[in-house]
């Protein structure tokens, strides 16, 4: 089945990576829209075939603002260029849940566009909580010459943990002369609105710069913004100079930022400019599996549909037996046991002694990360690949090994849990068992690089 996004912008042609399950990407050029308006520039994307790419209007399930339930649509496999060129981008729908991880969107253009007298071309919504920083205006800094740099993220986002290397460098480097990063951080799960959470992750990742919460998603919109991780770089005279969607293009991001820092007069003399534009990807890989989700609120959407089984669409926040007994395919995970369909996650709901209830699920890449949102005591999940456990070589970061040799992680933050990492891309089947009936998946998530999620 194929799938596409495109990026709809106003000034630019893009590039647009499309994808098919059977085959690896293939890349065509797209033309900019013309006549678009402001509103547009953040972007626009569709899909065919099922949608990979969720919009606003895609919308399956309804939310309100206060509780807008993220989409996403991100490519492993894909962005910028390709996903060895650049990588991917999620996207979100501000009425629904529905979206998939499609096989990507990454797209960045050079713009001028200023708001009216000088004032700064979008502003900060006020009121999100803010870490790292006292509370910034876009209109405060650019009054003082300092060029802005806004990251929209959400923390258990791939996507956005593969950039943070980047955006920590570019602090490192030009916080001291005339930068000011501030990250936007929109959830796309509600333990991501949770402050304790973000903090925490903010100083797992080594995140220096300045954060606010936009729980309400109100300066996500104020920004017509569409896509994790997404940048808006905005002149020291206010003009939005460059915007990015998705992962790559480092080495441009920085150029047009030491342009923008130049003209506003900040020497930057002695300032090297990075040389890596994105990470590498395996050779191996073919394509990457789609972002897989838990809950209904994204099953039930129109671009949902990963849950395999029939018993799933029964009806929601309803407990099932399932038996792993149908025929498995590709981009759909299956149960045996016990399972509750919540809106967010799929939850073992009951308590075992032996591991005997999982998750199954076939995929293809190197690399494959779980999102958990643990309530209570830590719990133990094991992780098997191919019916056996992992080894080593193959293990994530956040496995461990008993002493019988069984590959495990413990469940015991809200986080992503990089659990398998593999010598080379490939097709293999992935269980997950744990005897807790606090165990819960919200999201998996898979990558072809040669390192990291």
């Amino acid at each position: 089945m194929a799938r596409f996004a495109v990026l709809a912008l106003s000034t630019v042609a893009l590039l647009v990576v499309a994808c098919s399950d059977a085959a690896p990407p293939a890349t065509t050029e797209a033309t900019a829209v013309a006549g678009s308006t402001e509103s547009d520039a953040a972007a626009a994307s569709t899909e065919s075939d099922a949608a990979a790419g969720s919009t606003e209007s895609d919308a399956a399930a309804a939310s309100t603002e206060s509780e807008a339930v993220a989409a996403s649509t991100a490519s492993d496999a894909a962005a910028g260029s390709t996903e060895s060129d650049a990588a991917a981008a999620s996207t979100e729908s501000d009425a629904a849940a529905g979206s998939t991880e499609s096989d990507a969107v990454a797209a960045s253009t050079v713009v001028a566009r200023g708001g009216p007298g000088g004032e700064p071309w979008r502003e900060l919504v006020p009121g999100g909580s803010w870490i790292n920083s006292e509370p910034l205006t876009i209109a405060g800094l650019i009054a003082e010459r300092r060029v802005v740099l806004i990251d929209f993220w959400t923390y258990t986002c791939v996507n956005c943990i593969r950039t943070l290397p980047y955006l920590r460098e570019w602090h490192e480097k030009y916080a001291e002369r005339g930068l000011t990063i501030i990250g936007v951080h929109t959830p796309e799960f509600d333990f991501e609105k949770i402050r304790d959470n973000v903090v925490a992750a903010i100083a797992e990742r080594g995140i220096d710069y300045a954060v606010v919460q936009d729980n309400d998603y109100r300066t996500w919109r104020a920004f017509s913004n569409r896509f994790w991780p997404a940048k808006y770089l905005i002149g020291a005279d206010g003009s939005l100079r460059y915007q990015h969607f998705g992962e790559g293009n480092y080495v441009k991001t920085e150029q047009e930022i030491r342009a923008a820092l130049t003209e506003a007069g900040w020497d930057l003399s002695g300032i090297a400019v990075g040389t890596v534009d994105s990470q590498r990807r395996d050779p191996a890989a073919v394509r990457s599996t789609r972002e897989l989700y838990g809950g209904y609120q994204r099953n039930y959407a129109q671009s949902g549909v990963y849950a395999g089984q029939i018993e799933y669409y029964d009806g929601p926040d309803r407990s099932f037996w399932y038996s792993d007994d149908v025929e498995h395919m590709y981009g759909r995970w299956y149960l045996q046991g016990q399972w509750l369909n919540a809106a967010e996650a799929i939850v073992h709901d009951r308590v075992t002694v032996n591991f005997e209830d999982y998750l199954a699920l076939t995929f293809e890449a190197r690399s494959v990360n779980v999102v958990l949102d643990p309530p209570g005591l830590p719990f133990d999940v094991r992780v098997e690949i191919d019916g056996r456990p992992l080894t080593v070589d193959e293990a994530g970061a956040d496995i461990r090994f008993d002493a019988d040799g069984n590959s495990f992680f413990r469940a015991d933050q809200a986080r992503l849990y990089a659990i398998v990492e593999l010598p080379a891309s490939g097709e293999h089947e992935l269980k997950l068992r744990s005897n807790s009936d606090r165990f819960g998946v919200f999201a998996f998530t898979f990558g072809v690089y040669i390192e990291g999620p």
